[in-house]
């Protein structure tokens, strides 16, 4: 009996480690991307920047591909949770949509992983690179988020019943996509007033 229990707590614990070193990896990619640039993301300067050996971050990625893909599912996850804080199933969706703003941009002026996902989908972008195909599965999922919202909201009233939800929804990505590369420019820009100005935009151009 006490073999099992040190068997399946031994499991925990090596499950444990996974987790922690794959966000000190992931951690440590986004510090490389923010200050020097998507070329200083090799997996030897990860391993070294986060303590490990090459051959771990090859063993946890595989490519830079699976690496984008890691960040990519655990920048969703941590805004997904985000949202679930703030409760947007109880507001209208109207408010819904702009909570999400306010989540985006908060999360975008803390967050270090979140501006290294803009520099990297930037050089995927410029460079022509297989690389964009993530980020655009990753965009295309927030704006099915936006419009479930926009439709919500015209449901039930708070949102014009003539707009269109899913253009509205690709309008309200774009605004947040442009403030995030804005901020690559300028990274002592200050995101607060730029959000509250934004949801009076949404508000003016989308209440009922």
């Amino acid at each position: 009996m006490s073999s099992t229990l040190t068997r399946r707590k031994s499991r925990r614990s090596q499950a444990e480690r996974r987790d922690e070193s794959e966000r000190r990896l992931l951690a440590a990619a986004a510090e490389l991307v923010v200050e020097r640039g998507m070329a200083a993301a090799t997996f030897e300067n990860i391993g070294a920047r986060a303590g490990y050996s090459r051959s771990l971050v090859t063993q946890r990625f595989g490519s830079k591909r699976g690496l984008i893909d890691a960040l990519i599912v655990q920048l969703q996850g941590r805004l997904g949770g985000l949202l679930e804080d703030r409760h947007v199933d109880a507001m209208s969706g109207l408010e819904a949509v702009l909570a999400y703003v306010d989540v985006f941009l908060a999360a975008l002026d803390h967050d270090g992983e979140l501006r290294a996902y803009f520099v990297v989908l930037a050089s995927a972008v410029a460079d022509v690179s297989e690389l964009r195909a993530p980020f655009a599965d990753a965009h295309k999922e927030v704006e099915t988020i936006l419009a479930a919202f926009f439709r919500r909201g015209q449901a039930e009233g708070s949102v014009r019943s003539g707009i269109d939800a899913d253009a509205a929804a690709l309008v309200t990505g774009a605004l947040l996509f442009g403030l995030s590369m804005q901020l690559l420019l300028d990274p002592t820009m200050d995101l607060a007033p730029l959000g509250e100005t934004s949801k009076m935009a949404l508000r003016l151009s989308f209440a009922a």
